[in-house]
């Protein structure tokens, strides 16, 4: 199932023939994940990008005061990680479910031999630094704006992640955050 979910995203870009898919499933390791499991560890060597196949995670640094600031959230379907060495970001389960790990020298190796794979990532990446560059845009707007905005892109995260993270996300206190849900609510 895991390796079907990675076609179908791969698939969307570029279609691989029968021995860039096996190539492409050799180099990948698929595993469970628990809920608050660290999947990759902020200081630590970068070894993989992470793609969610089942459940919910969040890459997120800690400061110097031990405070986790949520950077992004990932579903299913949703690459997420750090590409950093040392990594700057930790990547934490919010739920039981799956993952597939992708070695950061495997990626090298998939671009070098197969343009296909190039083609592919330069999608994953141009549409991250679109989404960075839509949450830099929405950080000037209000934070019930923001929450919305959350709300239309990650509804299904939302009853899984613990409402720090999300406040965390957002850039405002828990506490503010129940107030915009309760005005939301009220209206």
């Amino acid at each position: 199932m895991s390796m079907d979910i990675l076609l179908a995203l791969v698939n969307q870009f570029v279609t691989l023939d029968e021995a860039e898919a096996a190539f492409l499933e050799s180099l990948i390791v698929s595993r469970p994940c628990k809920r608050n499991e660290v999947i990759a560890q902020s200081g630590k060597s970068s070894r993989y990008m992470v793609l969610v196949v089942s459940g919910f995670v969040m890459t997120y640094y800690t400061d110097t005061e031990g405070i986790d600031h949520v950077v992004q959230f990932a579903g299913s379907g949703w690459w997420t990680g750090d590409q950093n060495s040392p990594a700057l970001y930790s990547t934490r389960a919010l739920s039981d479910g799956e993952v597939i790990l992708l070695p950061k020298a495997a990626q090298d190796v998939l671009m070098e031999r197969h343009i296909k794979f190039e083609r592919y990532f330069r999608h994953v990446f141009q549409h991250a630094l679109m989404r960075m560059q839509a949450r830099f845009t929405e950080s000037h707007s209000t934070a019930e704006e923001r929450y919305l905005s959350f709300r239309a892109r990650y509804a299904a995260i939302e009853q899984h992640v613990p409402q720090k993270y999300i406040a965390s996300y957002l850039g405002i206190t828990p506490e503010f955050l129940s107030k915009i849900r309760k005005k939301l609510l009220r209206s």
